[in-house]
């Protein structure tokens, strides 16, 4: 899953249960839809991805700055205090909201297409509970 800065997922992924994340990092980037913002030529991606150490590998820096995106990856081997923690629980966070769908938290159906359109309901219903929380403010 790829969320914007709030927790607002932008985009998710269905996958085998013992696949490495990082196979699709680039499909869910250009799963991304396009991003409206300031008047003027508009943006597909975002500027910037941050990711945790299991994205560090320097072929998927090169595709993600091929696609005009800045990578913000913490490095393998270093030690910790680099401040990514403090975006990467924005997905977790994320995460959590889907787990609250019982039918998301654990996968009884046998079906994967079924399973992806209940990820696809589950990540609209955030959309639409944090959008009718802004709007009455």
């Amino acid at each position: 899953m790829i969320t914007d800065g709030t927790g607002i997922p932008l985009a998710a992924t269905l996958t085998g249960g013992n696949r490495h994340d990082v196979t699709q990092l680039m499909p869910l980037i250009e799963a991304v839809p396009p991003v409206r913002g300031r008047r003027g030529r508009p943006r597909r991606r975002p500027r910037r991805i941050y990711a945790d150490r299991a994205y560090d590998h320097d072929k998927y820096r090169r595709l993600v700055r091929a696609a005009g995106i800045t990578p913000v990856i913490a490095r393998r081997g270093e030690e910790h205090g680099s401040g990514l923690g403090v975006h990467r629980w924005v997905v977790e966070g994320a995460f959590a909201l889907l787990h609250w769908f019982r039918r998301l938290r654990i996968r009884w159906e046998v079906r994967d297409d079924l399973h992806e359109a209940f990820l696809t309901l589950g990540c609209v219903i955030i959309c639409w509970r944090r959008l009718k929380a802004h709007s009455i403010c």
